[in-house]
């Protein structure tokens, strides 16, 4: 069925997918401002807090490719409204944890879940409206997605504050109902009728294996010991598993990731400089939280208004820096961006104890925000364009899983590297100590995908140009890969 605009199923698609991927966005929003609230309640250590995001990480990136895939073959409302349940129900789990080790299992649970949605928002919409439609239903789609991104810190705050952080999970049960009943009602079903191969299930659980083996050394390594044996094992076993995935990709007739993509040097650029700038914005926006509650005794509403200026530059200005970099190439904007993101880090390291907002904060996180907004919206087009065309989607994938995984890294690297541990992010002094070294190190990571960006063709987005494979890379579209303006972590 072709769904037309100004329709009532117009707006009820239209409503499904903003709530399902808003009720993932503005759970991200949540608890990164309920994190302080939770260690205190749970006592938790810093490794605590580091699987309590990277859990949810983990199962996002590790599932996202195979999601897509899901959908196309059995039914992309299907696999949708799958995702949306399973996240309700985790989240009602996630509301009523006891203790953190219960907490991260259950937000392992609803990464499954928002794996399972993520995809299919765009999906859903592509193949619901009519193509000359389609436009102005992704516009609508990413405008309104940008609000709740926008809200989310907000609410999320007042949240945990008029009750405690738990309502912030609870929040997800009417919104998943609301959203299961539109999508009954409106969404119509779809599904890729040409779709052949096997799915490379085998290929995902090496995926996820390796980055859960990887991810576990890294957090546990600080508290037991690099010689510690659930260190040194959880490590071998993560990289003999990424290193079999690699294998995998390269002899599979069905891989999960094309490697022949990866013989675009502006798709290999552009997807290195994703990893490495995400793997910043992660670190920088974890830690932003906790060090305005913890070290300048920020409210959790306060918290997240203080960074809400980062989302309002996005929202008014990466629609123009994509259309920017249409019209002039994206190199420039790849270049700057990053080091303008590193310029903004480095203001943050002066927030500490006693700094005043508008002299201090606010400045830091402008620039912050320009970086972020020159860079989004170029890397994704980019990332689409340098790619095959009947590769659009699994380029997005690849995006979206590689920002990811960044994030998941660095949450489970920086604290060890700024000397956080134990219930360190507790103390004022220690995580001021340790927030300004994280600084300095995600400066570096942002400044080395500027210089990652060097290799990316500037007539990447020109509707003339040709990729490897020898089909036509003209730009796809503009809507962002990583679903969203990345100001949240552990969506």
């Amino acid at each position: 069925m072709t769904v037309r605009w100004g329709t009532a199923r117009a707006r009820g698609v239209l409503a499904t997918t903003i709530l399902g991927s808003g009720m993932a966005m503005l759970d991200g929003s949540i608890v990164n401002v309920a994190l302080p609230r939770i260690g205190a309640e749970f006592d938790a250590s810093v490794a605590g807090l580091q699987w309590i995001l990277d859990g949810y990480l983990l199962a996002l990136a590790a599932l996202i490719l195979i999601a897509g895939s899901l959908g196309d073959r059995f039914g992309r409302r299907r696999v949708f409204l799958v995702g949306v349940v399973w996240f309700g129900a985790a989240s009602l789990l996630c509301g009523l944890a006891v203790s953190t080790p219960m907490l991260v299992v259950t937000r392992v649970l609803q990464g499954v879940g928002g794996a399972l949605l993520t995809p299919g928002s765009l999906a859903i919409l592509q193949s619901s409206f009519a193509q000359e439609d389609r436009p102005r239903a992704i516009g609508a789609w990413s405008g309104l997605g940008g609000l709740a991104a926008a809200a989310g810190p907000l609410v999320g705050g007042l949240l945990v504050q008029a009750w405690s952080w738990r309502l912030g999970f609870l929040i997800n049960l009417p919104v998943a109902v609301a959203c299961v009943w539109l999508a009954r009602r409106y969404v119509p079903e779809s599904r890729d009728e040409t779709a052949e191969g096997r799915l490379d299930v085998t290929g995902s659980v090496l995926g996820a294996a390796g980055l859960a083996g990887v991810t576990a050394a890294l957090v546990e390594a600080p508290a037991r010991g690099v010689a510690d044996p659930l260190v040194l094992v959880a490590g071998a076993v993560g990289l003999v598993a990424l290193a079999a995935f690699v294998v995998r990709q390269r002899r599979s007739a069905d891989p999960l990731v094309p490697p022949r993509m990866f013989a675009d040097r502006t798709f290999t650029a552009s997807n290195a400089l994703t990893f490495v700038v995400y793997a910043a914005l992660g670190g920088v926006m974890t830690l932003l939280v906790l060090q305005l509650q913890v070290s300048l005794r920020y409210s959790p509403t306060a918290a997240g208004l203080a960074g809400l200026p980062i989302t309002v530059v996005m929202l008014v200005l990466s629609g123009r820096s994509g259309a920017l970099a249409q019209r002039i190439g994206p190199r420039l904007q790849l270049v700057a961006g990053p080091f303008v993101l590193a310029a903004g880090m480095l203001l943050l390291t002066r927030v500490g104890p006693g700094s005043s907002y508008l002299g201090t904060v606010l400045p830091a996180v402008l620039v912050f925000g320009l970086g972020l907004a020159a860079v989004v919206a170029p890397v994704t087009a980019t990332v689409l364009a340098a790619a095959p065309a009947e590769h659009a989607g699994v380029a997005s994938g690849v995006n979206n899983a590689i920002a990811r995984a960044g994030t998941l890294l660095a949450i489970a690297v920086l604290p060890a590297v700024a000397g956080l541990s134990g219930e360190s992010y507790a103390d004022p002094v220690a995580l001021t100590a340790g927030w300004r070294v994280s600084l300095v190190v995600c400066a570096g990571l942002a400044a080395l995908g500027g210089l990652l960006a060097l290799g990316v063709s500037n007539s990447v987005l020109k509707p003339e140009h040709v990729g490897p494979q020898g089909k036509d890379h003209g730009q796809h579209c503009l809507h962002c890969a990583v679903d969203g303006p990345p100001t949240q972590v552990g969506r």
